[in-house]
């Protein structure tokens, strides 16, 4: 009989290490045409720009920014809803990025998605159980006899009553609508949930109990969550990671710990600054509020450099040369930005000229040495960049 040490790596531990998705450099460009007869492209709005991250099965990233930022392009990307334009979306090992039409089926009993506006997504000629039981009818989970049972059971773990499944979603107020779509996409039992917004569209009371409603499903399914908002106290409390997005691109990203208490980005740090903080009204006082200025420039034309510099009030000439790259400063820690630091202490001169080959300007520099070449991955390396020593040597 063989035995097997007790610190001995297995391949069923390796697999439980192996995030459930794997977002590598993903961008997605929608052509603009001309008027006219002759339709040409004349440009391509980049609604996502080089996009990683990763998800752990059974845990929650949220990513958040402002309207129009491309979160929402992101997760119809992540379910194949638009095919991307490049990069990789690795799910379980498998790069579905180009898979074909016919060959997604069988995914999308994995991966479904939680739709931001809990009216349009339901079609109101067709009742709530036929809604729920249609992917169990498409993808035959069940026999047709035991379809109306099971739709039945999953209205009642969401909370809804079971005897309601002929009623149309019309008859139902938004909080109890947005059950039904949180039924729907767990009627295949997925392994990944994208939920685009789940709650914005509800009032405070019904975002409270159907955020808790999604966090005991997690608990009790094992389900991972790609989960979009704009609303940052409440992805604080879902997801214990975060990332920022601004114009298509990540600007950091860190476990929310971090995120929330010392964040290093000046846009990330504009946003948190808008977060109404209910200790520091205990304590006394209030939070300096940051106010940018300007606009978000267009995505079909975005700044050179960094996207964020033209609202940035740390911007130099290197920010309009050059773009940051996504640097990890700390164990779970990422930012793009060539001035990273924490609010009021950020420095002076770029950190970024010496891993990037050029001067302070942002000009190329033979002196500086070549460019190092810097990880572009979805995942977090066991060394980062030591912001105190402006060297790569920060360890765990």
């Amino acid at each position: 009989m063989s035995t097997k040490l007790a610190n001995e790596p297995t391949a069923a531990s390796a697999a439980e290490d192996r995030p459930i998705l794997d977002v590598t450099n993903l961008k997605m460009y929608f052509p603009v045409k001309s008027s006219g007869l002759f339709r040409r492209t004349v440009g391509h709005v980049q609604a996502v720009d080089g996009v990683s991250f990763r998800v752990q099965p059974g845990q929650s990233l949220g990513l958040v920014g402002e309207s129009g930022c491309g979160k929402s392009t992101t997760g119809r990307l992540i379910t194949r809803l638009h095919e991307p334009t490049g990069g990789t979306i690795d799910f379980e090992g498998k790069d579905i990025a180009k898979v074909s039409a016919g060959k997604l089926k069988p995914l999308r009993r994995d991966i479904q998605m939680i739709f931001q506006d809990p009216y349009t997504s339901l079609n109101p000629r067709h009742t709530v159980g036929s809604i729920i039981g249609a992917p169990l009818a498409i993808h035959g989970i069940v026999p047709k006899s035991k379809i109306l049972p099971r739709v039945q059971e999953l209205l009642e773990i969401v909370g809804l009553n079971p005897e309601h499944y002929n009623r149309y979603p019309h008859e139902f107020s938004g909080g109890q609508r947005q059950r039904i779509g949180i039924a729907r996409a767990l009627t295949l039992q997925p392994k990944l949930l994208v939920a685009d917004e789940p709650v914005s569209a509800l009032d405070v009371s019904i975002q409270a109990q159907v955020i808790n409603l999604l966090q005991e499903l997690q608990d009790e399914f094992g389900i991972a969550f790609l989960f979009i908002a704009h609303d940052l106290a409440v992805v604080r409390h879902f997801c214990p990671e975060i990332a920022v997005m601004y114009l298509g691109k990540i600007v950091e990203i860190a476990d929310r710990d971090t995120l929330y208490s010392r964040p290093h980005h000046p846009y990330t740090q504009a946003l948190l600054s808008a977060v109404p903080d209910v200790k520091q009204a205990q304590v006394g006082g209030r939070r300096e509020r940051i106010r940018l200025q300007g606009d978000v420039p267009s995505p079909i034309n975005p700044p050179s450099g960094c996207r964020f510099r033209t609202r940035c009030p740390l911007a130099q000439e290197i920010c309009a040369r050059v773009e940051p790259p996504l640097l990890q400063i700390g164990p779970k820690h990422k930012v793009a930005c060539h001035f990273p630091g924490e609010l009021g202490q950020h420095p002076s001169k770029p950190v970024t000229p010496g891993l990037l080959g050029v001067d302070s300007t942002g000009l190329p520099d033979p002196a500086a040495g070549p460019a190092a070449e810097l990880s572009v991955g979805s995942g977090y390396s066991d060394t980062w960049f030591d912001l105190a020593n402006n060297t790569m040597g920060g360890k765990a």
